[in-house]
C-alpha cells in the first residue's frame, strides 16, 4: 500500500476538486439547526443500510488514472498521425466523461478525415466514440480491456468530479477546461436519466465532526441542486454538521454496457488489441487516433505525471429501499441495483490491484459504526 501520507481523504478530495471547479455547498449547520435555516420535521423515510462481513458479495480494487496538474485534452502530429488525448481524469472520469470527450471531439472533427480510432473502451474511449458517431464519423475501438474488465466498471458513479488535480499543480487554463467539461458532461448526462442507462437522480448526505473550514467560490455550484444545512431534526445521523444536496448517479454495470451496445448499433466496431508503445499506433490504417488508454497512456505516451490512485470497495447485497448516498471524510457509500457499495481508500501510487482484507475489515467497520448509529 501508499504510506499514509499519501493517502487522500474522500471529503478533502471532495473539496480539493471543486475548490476552484467546485466544492458544492458543505457549509452545514450544527445539530441545533442553522440560524436563519426554516425547515420542517423530518419528512422522509431513511432505511439504514446492514453492515456485515457475511452480506459482503465481493470486494474490488481499481486505480483511477490521476495528474496532479489535471486531465490532459489536446491534438498533437506524430509520424503522419494526428493524435487527440483524452486521459488522465483521476477519479472523476464517469463525472466528466461526455464533457470531456465533447472537448476531444472538436479537435479530432478539425482534422478533417473522417475515420478515427479510438484508443481504450473505459468511459472515455466509449463516450468519445458514440460522439464522433454523431458527427458521422467511421470510429472503431482498440482496447486490451472491455467492459467489464474495465477501471470504469469498478467506479463508484456518483456526479461530481472528484479527485481530478492537486489544486496547486493545477492552471488557470485547466479550471475552465474542467468547468466546461463538467458542465457539457452534466447536461448530457441529463439526457439520459432513466433505466436504460442506469442515471438517476439522488440526494446525497454529507456527515462531519467539525464546523467546515472556509472553501472558495465554486463555479460549478449551480450543478449542486437543492443544496441546504440541516438541523438535527431534518436527518438520523450522529453527526453534528450534515449538508445534502441533489445530484445525478450513474451506475456501471449499467451504463457502459448501453453505451457500448448503442456504439455498435450505429456501425462501430471494437477489436481486442494491445500497444506497447507510441509506434505501435502507426500500423493502424486511421490517420485519426484518440487516445482514451487512462493509465495506459503513462507507458504508450511516455506521460511521467500520471500516476495511480488506488481505490478498494466492498459491496454489499442489494437494498433497494436506500435511496441516499452517505459521505463521511474518507468514507462513502453507494446505493446501486447490484449492491451497496463501502468505499474508503485512495492509495497514490499504488499499482498493485490485490484486495487487503485489513482494508477491508476497515472499510465495513467504519461504515457499522456511521449506520448503528443512525437514529
Amino acid at each position: 500500500m501508499a504510506a499514509a501520507g499519501a493517502t487522500i481523504s474522500r471529503r478533502a478530495a471532495l473539496r480539493q476538486a471543486l475548490s476552484a471547479a467546485g466544492g458544492v455547498l458543505l457549509t452545514s449547520a450544527c445539530g441545533r439547526g442553522a440560524r436563519g435555516v426554516q425547515t420542517a420535521p423530518q419528512s422522509r423515510a431513511f432505511a439504514k443500510v446492514r453492515v456485515a462481513p457475511n452480506r459482503v458479495i465481493r470486494t474490488v480494487t481499481g486505480l483511477r488514472p490521476f495528474r496532479p496538474s489535471g486531465f490532459v485534452v489536446r491534438a498533437e502530429r506524430a509520424d503522419d498521425r494526428t493524435i487527440v488525448h483524452n486521459y488522465g481524469h483521476g477519479g472523476g472520469g464517469i463525472t466528466l466523461s461526455w464533457g470531456s470527450s465533447t472537448l476531444a471531439a472538436d479537435l479530432a472533427t478539425a482534422v478533417g478525415s473522417r475515420r478515427v480510432a479510438v484508443i481504450g473502451c473505459g468511459v472515455m474511449g466509449l463516450t468519445t466514440a458514440r460522439l464522433l458517431q454523431d458527427r458521422g464519423f467511421d470510429a472503431t475501438i482498440y482496447a486490451k480491456e472491455l467492459p467489464p474488465d474495465t477501471t470504469s466498471n469498478v467506479a463508484g458513479g456518483q456526479w461530481s468530479p472528484y479527485t481530478v488535480f492537486d489544486d496547486e499543480s493545477a492552471t488557470p487554463a485547466f479550471r475552465q477546461q474542467l468547468e466546461r467539461a463538467a458542465r457539457l458532461s452534466h447536461r448530457y448526462f441529463q439526457n439520459l436519466v432513466g433505466d436504460t442507462y442506469g442515471v438517476r437522480w439522488i440526494e446525497n448526505y454529507i456527515l462531519r465532526d467539525n464546523p467546515p473550514a472556509q472553501q472558495q467560490a465554486n463555479p460549478i455550484r449551480d450543478l449542486f441542486f437543492a443544496a441546504e444545512v440541516l438541523p438535527r431534526d431534518q436527518h438520523p445521523f450522529a453527526a453534528s454538521y450534515v449538508s445534502r444536496f441533489t445530484t445525478m448517479f450513474i451506475e456501471p454495470p449499467v451504463f457502459l454496457p448501453a453505451i457500448t451496445r448503442d456504439f455498435l448499433l450505429r456501425g462501430g466496431r471494437i477489436h481486442v488489441r494491445e500497444f506497447h508503445e507510441q509506434r505501435d499506433l502507426f500500423q493502424l490504417e486511421e490517420k485519426v487516433v484518440v487516445n482514451c488508454a487512462g493509465l495506459g497512456a503513462r507507458a504508450l505516451f511516455g506521460d511521467a505525471a500520471l500516476t495511480p490512485i488506488k481505490g478498494q470497495l466492498a459491496i454489499l447485497l442489494p437494498q433497494p429501499e436506500v435511496d441516499y448516498i452517505m459521505i463521511k471524510g474518507d468514507y462513502y457509500m453507494f446505493p446501486r441495483h447490484d449492491g451497496i457499495v463501502l468505499g474508503g481508500t485512495h492509495d497514490r501510487d499504488e499499482w498493485r490491484l490485490d484486495v487487503d482484507p485489513a482494508v477491508t475489515a476497515r472499510i465495513l467497520e467504519n461504515h457499522r459504526a456511521i449506520f448503528e448509529q443512525m437514529r
